[in-house]
Protein backbone atom coordinates (compact mmCIF):
# COMPACT_ATOMS: atom_id res chain seq x y z
CA UNK A 1 0.00 0.00 0.00
CA UNK A 2 1.03 3.19 -1.21
CA UNK A 3 1.52 6.21 1.64
CA UNK A 4 -1.48 8.19 2.05
CA UNK A 5 -1.48 11.21 -0.80
CA UNK A 6 -3.99 13.49 0.29
CA UNK A 7 -3.74 17.22 1.20
CA UNK A 8 -1.81 20.50 0.68
CA UNK A 9 0.22 22.61 2.79
CA UNK A 10 -1.69 24.99 1.11
CA UNK A 11 -0.50 28.30 0.72
CA UNK A 12 3.21 27.64 -0.26
CA UNK A 13 2.73 25.04 -2.53
CA UNK A 14 0.26 26.74 -4.94
CA UNK A 15 2.09 30.00 -4.78
CA UNK A 16 4.80 28.14 -5.45
CA UNK A 17 13.13 41.06 30.72
CA UNK A 18 16.01 39.45 32.65
CA UNK A 19 18.25 37.93 29.92
CA UNK A 20 18.48 34.80 30.62
CA UNK A 21 21.92 33.39 29.53
CA UNK A 22 19.84 31.53 26.65
CA UNK A 23 22.38 32.33 24.16
CA UNK A 24 25.33 30.65 26.09
CA UNK A 25 26.20 27.41 25.20
CA UNK A 26 27.40 25.02 27.64
CA UNK A 27 29.73 22.00 24.74
CA UNK A 28 28.87 18.72 25.68
CA UNK A 29 31.31 15.77 24.43
CA UNK A 30 30.61 14.11 21.33
CA UNK A 31 31.01 10.55 21.78
CA UNK A 32 32.54 8.64 19.03
CA UNK A 33 31.21 10.64 16.23
CA UNK A 34 33.76 12.77 14.20
CA UNK A 35 32.98 16.30 13.40
CA UNK A 36 30.03 16.14 15.79
CA UNK A 37 29.69 19.18 18.42
CA UNK A 38 26.49 19.60 20.86
CA UNK A 39 26.17 22.49 23.02
CA UNK A 40 23.74 22.30 25.38
CA UNK A 41 21.76 26.17 25.41
CA UNK A 42 19.80 27.34 28.55
CA UNK A 43 15.88 28.54 28.35
CA UNK A 44 13.24 30.46 30.09
CA UNK A 45 10.66 27.61 29.80
CA UNK A 46 8.40 26.37 33.13
CA UNK A 47 9.15 22.69 31.47
CA UNK A 48 12.92 22.77 33.77
CA UNK A 49 12.95 18.43 33.40
CA UNK A 50 13.91 18.82 30.07
CA UNK A 51 17.55 19.22 28.39
CA UNK A 52 17.85 21.45 25.00
CA UNK A 53 21.03 21.40 23.22
CA UNK A 54 21.93 22.03 19.19
CA UNK A 55 24.05 19.63 17.36
CA UNK A 56 26.30 20.00 14.36
CA UNK A 57 27.84 17.31 12.29
CA UNK A 58 29.96 17.71 9.54
CA UNK A 59 28.37 16.98 6.38
CA UNK A 60 30.15 18.75 2.91
CA UNK A 61 28.72 19.21 0.03
CA UNK A 62 28.77 17.54 -3.01
CA UNK A 63 31.26 18.39 -5.42
CA UNK A 64 30.30 20.72 -7.63
CA UNK A 65 28.01 22.80 -5.55
CA UNK A 66 28.65 26.39 -5.95
CA UNK A 67 30.63 28.57 -3.49
CA UNK A 68 28.94 28.56 -0.11
CA UNK A 69 29.78 29.31 3.21
CA UNK A 70 31.79 26.54 5.51
CA UNK A 71 29.04 26.87 7.66
CA UNK A 72 27.01 25.67 5.03
CA UNK A 73 29.03 22.05 5.07
CA UNK A 74 27.15 20.99 8.29
CA UNK A 75 23.72 19.78 9.33
CA UNK A 76 22.27 20.96 12.85
CA UNK A 77 19.24 19.50 14.58
CA UNK A 78 18.00 20.71 18.43
CA UNK A 79 17.46 17.64 20.49
CA UNK A 80 15.56 17.77 23.56
CA UNK A 81 16.20 14.74 26.17
CA UNK A 82 14.86 14.19 30.03
CA UNK A 83 16.68 15.57 32.48
CA UNK A 84 16.89 12.25 34.77
CA UNK A 85 17.18 10.01 31.15
CA UNK A 86 20.67 9.04 29.56
CA UNK A 87 23.16 11.38 28.46
CA UNK A 88 23.62 9.01 24.81
CA UNK A 89 20.62 8.69 22.33
CA UNK A 90 21.67 5.08 21.97
CA UNK A 91 20.20 4.87 25.51
CA UNK A 92 16.63 6.58 24.70
CA UNK A 93 13.63 4.59 24.70
CA UNK A 94 12.70 6.14 21.59
CA UNK A 95 13.77 9.34 19.17
CA UNK A 96 11.44 11.11 17.46
CA UNK A 97 13.16 13.28 14.70
CA UNK A 98 10.82 16.29 12.60
CA UNK A 99 11.45 17.99 9.70
CA UNK A 100 10.20 21.81 9.83
CA UNK A 101 7.62 23.48 7.56
CA UNK A 102 7.99 26.08 4.99
CA UNK A 103 10.23 29.23 5.94
CA UNK A 104 10.28 27.15 9.09
CA UNK A 105 13.17 26.02 11.42
CA UNK A 106 13.97 23.90 13.69
CA UNK A 107 13.21 26.10 16.74
CA UNK A 108 9.68 26.04 15.58
CA UNK A 109 9.22 23.00 18.02
CA UNK A 110 10.49 24.06 21.18
CA UNK A 111 7.24 23.72 22.40
CA UNK A 112 5.68 20.66 21.29
CA UNK A 113 9.31 18.81 21.87
CA UNK A 114 10.04 20.13 25.47
CA UNK A 115 6.21 18.76 26.13
CA UNK A 116 6.51 15.45 24.95
CA UNK A 117 10.23 14.71 26.40
CA UNK A 118 8.15 15.55 29.53
CA UNK A 119 5.02 13.79 29.00
CA UNK A 120 6.98 10.54 28.58
CA UNK A 121 9.04 10.68 31.10
CA UNK A 122 5.90 11.12 33.21
CA UNK A 123 4.94 8.31 31.48
CA UNK A 124 7.90 6.28 32.53
CA UNK A 125 9.98 6.80 29.24
CA UNK A 126 12.89 8.22 28.06
CA UNK A 127 12.38 9.77 24.74
CA UNK A 128 14.16 12.41 22.64
CA UNK A 129 12.91 14.73 20.29
CA UNK A 130 15.28 16.37 17.09
CA UNK A 131 14.00 19.08 15.07
CA UNK A 132 16.10 19.06 11.94
CA UNK A 133 17.29 22.18 10.54
CA UNK A 134 17.63 22.99 6.53
CA UNK A 135 20.84 23.48 5.21
CA UNK A 136 20.30 26.97 3.97
CA UNK A 137 19.50 28.58 7.59
CA UNK A 138 23.39 28.63 7.75
CA UNK A 139 23.37 32.18 6.25
CA UNK A 140 21.29 33.14 8.84
CA UNK A 141 22.98 35.94 11.12
CA UNK A 142 21.14 35.44 14.68
CA UNK A 143 23.73 37.74 16.81
CA UNK A 144 21.50 40.76 17.34
CA UNK A 145 19.16 38.50 19.03
CA UNK A 146 21.57 36.33 20.90
CA UNK A 147 23.35 39.86 22.54
CA UNK A 148 19.86 41.01 23.27
CA UNK A 149 18.82 38.11 25.41
CA UNK A 150 22.23 38.57 27.45
CA UNK A 151 21.69 42.08 27.75
CA UNK A 152 17.94 41.96 28.74
CA UNK A 153 17.39 45.13 26.17
CA UNK A 154 16.01 44.93 23.05
CA UNK A 155 17.41 48.37 21.88
CA UNK A 156 21.14 45.32 21.52
CA UNK A 157 19.37 43.85 18.64
CA UNK A 158 17.41 46.76 17.14
CA UNK A 159 20.82 48.64 16.99
CA UNK A 160 22.66 45.93 15.17
CA UNK A 161 20.15 44.70 12.93
CA UNK A 162 19.15 48.71 11.91
CA UNK A 163 21.57 50.83 12.62
CA UNK A 164 25.47 49.38 12.46
CA UNK A 165 25.82 48.87 15.27
CA UNK A 166 28.48 46.06 16.75
CA UNK A 167 27.52 43.07 18.70
CA UNK A 168 29.58 40.35 19.61
CA UNK A 169 32.20 42.03 17.97
CA UNK A 170 30.64 41.84 14.45
CA UNK A 171 28.13 44.03 12.46
CA UNK A 172 24.98 42.76 10.41
CA UNK A 173 25.82 42.12 6.93
CA UNK A 174 22.53 42.18 5.82
CA UNK A 175 20.22 39.58 3.96
CA UNK A 176 22.35 37.48 1.24
CA UNK A 177 21.15 38.26 -1.81
CA UNK A 178 23.08 37.94 -5.17
CA UNK A 179 25.68 35.12 -6.13
CA UNK A 180 25.49 34.67 -2.18
CA UNK A 181 22.08 32.89 -2.52
CA UNK A 182 23.19 30.44 -5.92
CA UNK A 183 24.17 27.37 -4.10
CA UNK A 184 20.63 27.33 -2.87
CA UNK A 185 19.68 26.00 -6.58
CA UNK A 186 20.85 22.76 -5.29
CA UNK A 187 18.70 22.23 -1.90
CA UNK A 188 15.95 20.60 -3.01
CA UNK A 189 14.57 17.25 -2.11
CA UNK A 190 16.95 14.87 -2.83
CA UNK A 191 19.59 16.89 -0.85
CA UNK A 192 17.33 17.49 2.40
CA UNK A 193 16.32 13.59 2.50
CA UNK A 194 20.04 12.93 2.44
CA UNK A 195 20.43 15.16 5.23
CA UNK A 196 18.12 13.51 7.63
CA UNK A 197 19.40 10.16 6.37
CA UNK A 198 22.98 11.04 7.11
CA UNK A 199 22.33 12.56 10.09
CA UNK A 200 20.62 8.95 11.27
CA UNK A 201 23.43 6.69 10.52
CA UNK A 202 26.17 9.66 11.88
CA UNK A 203 24.18 9.39 15.39
CA UNK A 204 22.95 5.07 15.22
CA UNK A 205 25.37 3.35 12.47
CA UNK A 206 23.60 0.29 13.55
CA UNK A 207 20.17 -0.12 10.96
CA UNK A 208 18.71 -2.29 13.41
CA UNK A 209 18.68 0.66 15.71
CA UNK A 210 17.18 2.87 13.80
CA UNK A 211 14.69 0.92 12.37
CA UNK A 212 13.50 -0.22 15.90
CA UNK A 213 14.18 3.07 17.91
CA UNK A 214 13.65 6.12 15.36
CA UNK A 215 9.71 7.48 14.82
CA UNK A 216 10.13 10.19 11.82
CA UNK A 217 7.58 12.81 11.29
CA UNK A 218 7.06 16.79 10.36
CA UNK A 219 4.59 19.75 10.61
CA UNK A 220 3.08 21.23 7.37
CA UNK A 221 5.76 20.80 4.30
CA UNK A 222 7.56 18.36 7.02
CA UNK A 223 5.00 15.49 6.54
CA UNK A 224 5.46 15.67 2.46
CA UNK A 225 9.47 15.43 2.92
CA UNK A 226 8.96 12.37 5.53
CA UNK A 227 6.14 10.79 3.01
CA UNK A 228 9.32 11.05 0.55
CA UNK A 229 11.59 10.14 2.98
CA UNK A 230 9.62 6.79 3.45
CA UNK A 231 9.91 6.05 -0.04
CA UNK A 232 13.27 6.96 -0.70
CA UNK A 233 16.09 4.34 -1.58
CA UNK A 234 18.89 5.78 -0.24
CA UNK A 235 21.78 3.83 -2.10
CA UNK A 236 19.66 3.30 -5.39
CA UNK A 237 19.76 -0.40 -5.37
CA UNK A 238 16.34 -1.89 -5.64
CA UNK A 239 17.69 -5.41 -4.88
CA UNK A 240 19.08 -4.05 -1.26
CA UNK A 241 16.41 -2.80 1.47
CA UNK A 242 18.44 -1.77 4.37
CA UNK A 243 19.04 2.20 2.94
CA UNK A 244 15.60 2.39 2.20
CA UNK A 245 13.78 5.13 3.67
CA UNK A 246 11.15 3.00 5.16
CA UNK A 247 13.70 0.55 7.63
CA UNK A 248 14.90 3.73 9.02
CA UNK A 249 12.02 4.73 10.94
CA UNK A 250 9.83 2.39 13.51
CA UNK A 251 6.56 4.76 13.10
CA UNK A 252 5.23 8.55 11.39
CA UNK A 253 4.06 11.42 12.78
CA UNK A 254 2.18 14.51 11.34
CA UNK A 255 1.30 17.59 12.65
CA UNK A 256 -0.85 19.42 10.58
CA UNK A 257 -0.26 17.96 7.58
CA UNK A 258 -0.33 13.86 5.84
CA UNK A 259 2.76 11.75 5.62
CA UNK A 260 2.60 11.43 1.69
CA UNK A 261 5.22 11.59 -1.11
CA UNK A 262 3.25 13.51 -3.65
CA UNK A 263 0.93 16.27 -3.23
CA UNK A 264 -2.99 17.13 -3.36
CA UNK A 265 -5.32 20.03 -3.34
CA UNK A 266 -7.22 19.82 -0.31
CA UNK A 267 -7.99 16.21 -0.73
CA UNK A 268 -8.49 16.24 -4.71
CA UNK A 269 -5.41 13.82 -5.81
CA UNK A 270 -2.84 15.45 -8.66
CA UNK A 271 -1.60 12.52 -10.98
CA UNK A 272 2.00 11.63 -11.54
CA UNK A 273 3.00 13.18 -15.09
CA UNK A 274 4.46 10.98 -17.72
CA UNK A 275 7.58 10.84 -17.87
CA UNK A 276 8.48 13.21 -21.18
CA UNK A 277 5.92 15.37 -19.75
CA UNK A 278 7.87 15.31 -16.56
CA UNK A 279 10.98 15.95 -17.92
CA UNK A 280 10.31 19.29 -19.61
CA UNK A 281 8.24 20.40 -16.19
CA UNK A 282 11.49 19.68 -14.34
CA UNK A 283 13.50 21.63 -16.90
CA UNK A 284 11.19 24.74 -16.52
CA UNK A 285 11.06 24.35 -12.97
CA UNK A 286 15.01 24.29 -12.56
CA UNK A 287 15.34 27.16 -14.57
CA UNK A 288 12.67 29.02 -12.41
CA UNK A 289 15.35 27.72 -9.17
CA UNK A 290 17.92 29.33 -10.79
CA UNK A 291 16.78 32.72 -11.32
CA UNK A 292 15.36 32.45 -7.74
CA UNK A 293 17.30 30.42 -5.88
CA UNK A 294 15.32 31.89 -2.14
CA UNK A 295 11.16 31.62 -2.23
CA UNK A 296 10.87 35.57 -1.80
CA UNK A 297 7.61 37.59 -1.98
CA UNK A 298 7.71 41.61 -2.31
CA UNK A 299 6.07 41.89 1.33
CA UNK A 300 5.40 39.17 4.38
CA UNK A 301 7.68 36.78 2.93
CA UNK A 302 11.20 37.46 2.34
CA UNK A 303 14.37 37.60 4.17
CA UNK A 304 14.02 40.55 5.90
CA UNK A 305 10.68 39.90 6.93
CA UNK A 306 10.92 36.48 8.49
CA UNK A 307 13.28 37.77 11.09
CA UNK A 308 10.68 40.14 12.42
CA UNK A 309 8.87 37.38 13.57
CA UNK A 310 11.61 36.46 15.65
CA UNK A 311 12.41 40.12 16.78
CA UNK A 312 8.44 40.43 17.60
CA UNK A 313 9.16 37.53 19.87
CA UNK A 314 12.11 39.40 21.41
CA UNK A 315 10.57 42.44 22.33
CA UNK A 316 7.65 40.47 24.09
CA UNK A 317 9.92 38.37 26.04
CA UNK A 318 12.05 41.37 27.18
CA UNK A 319 9.59 43.88 28.09
CA UNK A 320 5.66 41.48 27.56
CA UNK A 321 3.97 45.48 28.54
CA UNK A 322 6.61 47.78 26.92
CA UNK A 323 4.68 49.58 24.20
CA UNK A 324 5.73 49.41 20.28
CA UNK A 325 9.77 48.81 20.95
CA UNK A 326 10.24 46.83 17.31
CA UNK A 327 7.45 48.79 15.42
CA UNK A 328 8.75 52.37 16.45
CA UNK A 329 12.28 51.04 15.50
CA UNK A 330 11.77 49.47 11.98
CA UNK A 331 13.31 50.51 9.02
CA UNK A 332 11.29 53.14 6.84
CA UNK A 333 11.18 51.23 3.50
CA UNK A 334 8.94 49.89 0.98
CA UNK A 335 9.12 46.20 2.25
CA UNK A 336 8.59 46.77 5.28
CA UNK A 337 5.46 49.50 4.74
CA UNK A 338 4.13 46.91 2.53
CA UNK A 339 4.22 43.52 5.41
CA UNK A 340 2.75 45.96 7.80
CA UNK A 341 0.24 47.47 5.82
CA UNK A 342 -0.68 43.50 4.75
CA UNK A 343 -0.92 42.56 8.63
CA UNK A 344 -2.25 44.93 10.26
CA UNK A 345 -4.79 47.31 8.05
CA UNK A 346 -8.40 46.76 8.78
CA UNK A 347 -9.71 47.80 5.08
CA UNK A 348 -8.23 47.81 1.88
CA UNK A 349 -8.64 51.95 2.55
CA UNK A 350 -6.13 51.78 4.98
CA UNK A 351 -3.80 49.07 3.01
CA UNK A 352 -4.09 51.65 -0.27
CA UNK A 353 -3.46 54.84 1.33
CA UNK A 354 -1.11 54.60 4.85
CA UNK A 355 -3.91 56.58 6.62
CA UNK A 356 -4.02 56.00 9.44
CA UNK A 357 -0.64 54.28 9.85
CA UNK A 358 -0.85 51.14 11.14
CA UNK A 359 2.89 52.20 13.28
CA UNK A 360 0.46 54.96 14.88
CA UNK A 361 -1.49 52.28 17.30
CA UNK A 362 -0.27 52.23 20.48
CA UNK A 363 0.21 48.67 21.12
CA UNK A 364 2.00 46.69 24.00
CA UNK A 365 5.13 43.92 22.81
CA UNK A 366 2.71 41.65 23.42
CA UNK A 367 -0.25 42.65 22.13
CA UNK A 368 1.96 43.43 18.25
CA UNK A 369 2.99 39.77 18.57
CA UNK A 370 -0.53 38.84 18.51
CA UNK A 371 -1.96 41.20 15.98
CA UNK A 372 0.91 39.20 13.87
CA UNK A 373 -0.24 35.72 14.38
CA UNK A 374 -3.46 35.46 16.13
CA UNK A 375 -5.92 33.72 14.10
CA UNK A 376 -8.24 36.64 15.02
CA UNK A 377 -5.63 39.15 13.01
CA UNK A 378 -3.17 37.10 11.11
CA UNK A 379 -4.95 37.04 7.17
CA UNK A 380 -3.24 33.77 6.31
CA UNK A 381 -3.87 30.39 7.95
CA UNK A 382 -0.20 29.10 7.90
CA UNK A 383 0.78 31.24 9.89
CA UNK A 384 -1.91 31.45 12.64
CA UNK A 385 -1.87 30.50 16.31
CA UNK A 386 -5.08 30.62 19.16
CA UNK A 387 -2.67 32.95 21.52
CA UNK A 388 -5.47 35.08 22.88
CA UNK A 389 -7.19 38.10 22.08
CA UNK A 390 -6.85 41.84 21.92
CA UNK A 391 -8.43 44.10 24.69
CA UNK A 392 -7.47 47.65 26.21
CA UNK A 393 -9.21 49.17 23.51
CA UNK A 394 -12.09 48.67 21.05
CA UNK A 395 -11.98 46.53 18.28
CA UNK A 396 -14.00 46.58 14.79
CA UNK A 397 -14.02 43.80 12.25
CA UNK A 398 -11.38 43.21 9.83
CA UNK A 399 -12.01 43.01 5.99
CA UNK A 400 -8.30 43.06 4.48
CA UNK A 401 -6.84 41.26 3.06
CA UNK A 402 -10.24 39.33 2.07
CA UNK A 403 -13.56 40.20 4.01
CA UNK A 404 -14.57 36.74 6.03
CA UNK A 405 -17.42 36.08 4.01
CA UNK A 406 -14.56 35.49 1.23
CA UNK A 407 -12.14 33.87 3.44
CA UNK A 408 -14.59 31.30 5.14
CA UNK A 409 -16.08 30.43 1.57
CA UNK A 410 -15.04 26.78 0.00
CA UNK A 411 -13.10 28.79 -2.88
CA UNK A 412 -10.72 29.68 -0.34
CA UNK A 413 -9.49 25.70 0.52
CA UNK A 414 -9.04 26.92 4.19
CA UNK A 415 -5.91 29.68 3.26
CA UNK A 416 -7.22 32.56 5.34
CA UNK A 417 -8.30 30.10 8.56
CA UNK A 418 -11.99 30.09 10.14
CA UNK A 419 -11.83 32.52 12.83
CA UNK A 420 -13.57 36.39 12.21
CA UNK A 421 -10.85 38.62 12.07
CA UNK A 422 -10.86 42.08 14.02
CA UNK A 423 -8.81 44.98 13.76
CA UNK A 424 -8.11 47.87 17.12
CA UNK A 425 -9.96 51.07 15.99
CA UNK A 426 -8.27 53.51 18.10
CA UNK A 427 -5.23 55.58 16.98
CA UNK A 428 -5.27 57.54 20.06
CA UNK A 429 -2.35 58.43 22.37
CA UNK A 430 -4.38 57.48 25.78
CA UNK A 431 -5.14 54.14 23.98
CA UNK A 432 -3.18 51.98 24.42
CA UNK A 433 -4.07 47.97 23.51
CA UNK A 434 -2.67 45.43 25.40
CA UNK A 435 -2.90 41.24 24.87
CA UNK A 436 -5.10 38.92 27.20
CA UNK A 437 -3.48 35.82 27.17
CA UNK A 438 -5.34 32.17 26.00
CA UNK A 439 -6.30 31.28 30.16
CA UNK A 440 -7.96 34.58 30.72
CA UNK A 441 -11.12 32.91 31.19
CA UNK A 442 -12.69 36.08 32.50
CA UNK A 443 -11.52 38.57 29.24
CA UNK A 444 -12.32 35.67 26.72
CA UNK A 445 -16.01 35.52 27.89
CA UNK A 446 -16.71 39.22 27.82
CA UNK A 447 -19.21 40.67 25.46
CA UNK A 448 -16.24 42.41 23.51
CA UNK A 449 -14.21 38.85 23.02
CA UNK A 450 -17.36 36.83 22.70
CA UNK A 451 -18.81 37.40 18.96
CA UNK A 452 -15.02 36.36 17.91
CA UNK A 453 -13.18 33.81 20.65
CA UNK A 454 -14.03 31.32 23.57
CA UNK A 455 -11.51 30.08 26.02
CA UNK A 456 -12.03 26.67 24.43
CA UNK A 457 -10.08 28.07 20.87
CA UNK A 458 -7.50 29.64 22.71
CA UNK A 459 -4.70 27.40 23.09
CA UNK A 460 -1.43 28.81 22.94
CA UNK A 461 0.60 31.37 25.68
CA UNK A 462 1.80 34.65 24.43
CA UNK A 463 4.58 33.87 26.52
CA UNK A 464 5.35 30.64 25.12
CA UNK A 465 5.07 31.59 21.46
CA UNK A 466 7.65 34.67 22.44
CA UNK A 467 9.89 32.68 23.45
CA UNK A 468 9.80 29.84 21.29
CA UNK A 469 10.57 32.44 18.59
CA UNK A 470 13.30 34.35 20.24
CA UNK A 471 15.37 31.32 22.15
CA UNK A 472 16.39 28.14 20.81
CA UNK A 473 19.49 29.02 18.76
CA UNK A 474 18.23 27.39 15.34
CA UNK A 475 15.56 29.56 15.33
CA UNK A 476 11.74 29.41 14.34
CA UNK A 477 11.29 31.34 11.26
CA UNK A 478 13.69 30.40 8.21
CA UNK A 479 15.18 33.51 6.28
CA UNK A 480 16.28 31.64 3.02
CA UNK A 481 13.68 28.75 2.12
CA UNK A 482 15.16 27.19 -1.28
CA UNK A 483 12.63 27.44 -4.01
CA UNK A 484 13.93 24.35 -4.78
CA UNK A 485 12.42 22.20 -2.67
CA UNK A 486 9.06 23.29 -3.20
CA UNK A 487 9.40 22.56 -6.98
CA UNK A 488 10.80 19.29 -6.34
CA UNK A 489 8.10 18.01 -3.99
CA UNK A 490 5.31 19.00 -6.72
CA UNK A 491 6.88 16.87 -9.59
CA UNK A 492 6.62 12.89 -8.10
CA UNK A 493 7.64 11.76 -11.33
CA UNK A 494 10.92 13.94 -12.09
CA UNK A 495 13.33 12.28 -14.40
CA UNK A 496 16.24 12.90 -11.57
CA UNK A 497 14.17 11.10 -8.52
CA UNK A 498 13.55 8.27 -10.88
CA UNK A 499 16.43 5.85 -9.85
CA UNK A 500 15.74 6.48 -5.89
CA UNK A 501 12.17 7.03 -5.38
CA UNK A 502 10.32 3.95 -4.68
CA UNK A 503 6.41 3.55 -3.47
CA UNK A 504 5.51 1.60 -1.07
CA UNK A 505 3.06 -1.14 -2.71
CA UNK A 506 3.00 -4.55 -0.90
CA UNK A 507 4.77 -3.30 2.09
CA UNK A 508 4.15 -3.85 5.30
CA UNK A 509 4.56 -0.29 6.15
CA UNK A 510 4.95 1.36 9.61
CA UNK A 511 2.14 3.44 11.77
CA UNK A 512 1.35 6.94 11.61
CA UNK A 513 -0.12 9.03 13.71
CA UNK A 514 -1.74 12.05 11.77
CA UNK A 515 -2.64 15.23 13.99
CA UNK A 516 -5.29 17.52 12.50
CA UNK A 517 -6.17 21.21 13.55
CA UNK A 518 -9.11 22.66 13.05
CA UNK A 519 -9.73 23.55 9.11
CA UNK A 520 -6.95 21.30 8.31
CA UNK A 521 -6.25 19.44 5.30
CA UNK A 522 -8.51 16.91 4.64
CA UNK A 523 -7.04 13.37 5.86
CA UNK A 524 -8.72 10.21 3.91
CA UNK A 525 -8.80 6.96 5.79
CA UNK A 526 -6.06 4.83 5.24
CA UNK A 527 -7.82 1.75 6.18
CA UNK A 528 -5.07 0.40 8.37
CA UNK A 529 -6.04 -0.61 12.34
CA UNK A 530 -2.64 0.72 13.06
CA UNK A 531 -2.50 4.59 11.84
CA UNK A 532 -4.87 7.21 13.35
CA UNK A 533 -6.06 10.15 12.99
CA UNK A 534 -6.77 12.85 16.01
CA UNK A 535 -8.89 15.54 15.35
CA UNK A 536 -7.53 18.91 17.37
CA UNK A 537 -10.75 21.84 17.95
CA UNK A 538 -9.81 25.18 18.26
CA UNK A 539 -6.12 24.43 17.48
CA UNK A 540 -4.64 26.27 14.18
CA UNK A 541 -1.92 25.87 11.82
CA UNK A 542 1.15 26.80 14.37
CA UNK A 543 -0.58 25.67 17.51
CA UNK A 544 0.32 22.23 17.15
CA UNK A 545 3.61 23.32 17.53
CA UNK A 546 3.05 26.02 20.16
CA UNK A 547 0.30 25.04 22.64
CA UNK A 548 0.25 25.38 26.45
CA UNK A 549 0.97 22.16 28.40
CA UNK A 550 -2.32 22.76 30.55
CA UNK A 551 -5.46 23.72 28.53
CA UNK A 552 -8.53 25.24 29.17
CA UNK A 553 -10.21 22.26 29.64
CA UNK A 554 -8.38 21.59 32.60
CA UNK A 555 -6.38 18.49 30.46
CA UNK A 556 -3.01 18.17 29.42
CA UNK A 557 -1.96 19.50 25.75
CA UNK A 558 -3.19 16.47 23.43
CA UNK A 559 -0.08 16.78 20.83
CA UNK A 560 2.15 16.18 22.94
CA UNK A 561 0.53 13.56 25.39
CA UNK A 562 -0.66 11.72 22.12
CA UNK A 563 2.97 11.73 20.71
CA UNK A 564 4.35 10.77 23.90
CA UNK A 565 2.49 7.54 24.31
CA UNK A 566 3.04 6.70 20.56
CA UNK A 567 6.63 6.79 20.91
CA UNK A 568 6.42 4.76 24.44
CA UNK A 569 4.16 2.41 23.49
CA UNK A 570 5.25 -1.38 22.55
CA UNK A 571 6.62 -2.52 19.84
CA UNK A 572 3.21 -4.07 17.93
Amino acid sequence: MRLRRNGLFAVMVVLAGTGVGVSSATPVPGGDVQGRTESVYASSSPVTSVVSSVVTLSAPLPPGTPPHPAACDTVSYLRWRSADGPRSSADADRVLVAQPGVFEGAGAFESVARNTVSRAAELGSHIEFWALDRRSNCMEDHTGVRAALRSGSFDTAADYYFHGAEAEGRRFAGVAEGAATAWLRDQGLEQTLRDEYDVLRAEFPDPAVRKRKVVCGGHSLGGFVTGYFAEWDFDGDPATTEDAGYNQCSGYFALDTTISAGLSLRGLQVPELPGPIAAVVEGISLQLDTALPVLRLPAVINPETTNLLALAGLAARLNPDGVNDLVRRLPDNLNIAATLRTLLSQDAGIFATGVPDVRDLNATNEAVLGAILDDNSQPFGFLQTSVGFVGGGPVGPKSFPVPDAVAHSPLAMGMFGDAPKVSPTVFAPGTVYRWLDYDDIAALTTPEARPYTSPGSEVTAIAELARDLSEPPLDFTEWYFPTRLSLDLQQTAAPSFARNHIHLDGVNRNPILTFRGSGGIPVADSGSPRDEVIELPGYNHIDVLTAAARQNNGQPEVVSTRLAEFATRSDE
